[in-house]
């Protein structure tokens, strides 16, 4: 995997994947409305100049319950990606529960037309974005 980080902050870490085409978000430690909606903007950015259609997000490192942040990503979020050309989101989940309550309530609010599928690790989430060309 050759990776070159696009963006760096304590919360999350963006990079991109170029032999994969993918962008990969490494989110790290607490998450709060402003940090998931900052998160997201950079991670539409980066989608749209890399031209890519493929995001690893990667909630792994996640510690906290952000659901005050799912409807957004849901409704605002999601769809902007669709526009912006994602077709494809492999969503590596927390260890911790609450974030993960938090990924599915943003799920249930319905995401159309980009598959999302979750994984417990980042190896077989990006096994899948590669398969999946």
């Amino acid at each position: 995997m050759l990776e070159r980080v696009l963006y760096l902050q304590p919360y999350i870490t963006i990079s991109y994947d170029f032999l994969n085409d993918v962008i990969i978000a490494y989110w790290k430690g607490e998450q709060t409305l402003e940090t998931v909606k900052e998160g997201c903007e950079r991670i539409l950015y980066h989608l749209q100049d890399q031209l890519s259609s493929k995001i690893l997000n990667d909630n792994s490192e996640v510690v906290s319950v952000w659901d005050d942040a799912s409807e957004w990503v849901a409704k605002d979020w999601f769809p902007r990606l669709r526009v912006a050309g994602c077709r494809l989101f492999a969503w590596v989940e927390s260890p911790d529960v609450f974030s993960q309550l938090s990924k599915e309530k943003t799920l249930d609010f319905g995401v159309r037309q980009i598959i999302v599928t979750s994984f417990q690790n980042k190896e077989p989430a990006m096994a899948w974005l590669k398969a999946m060309r």
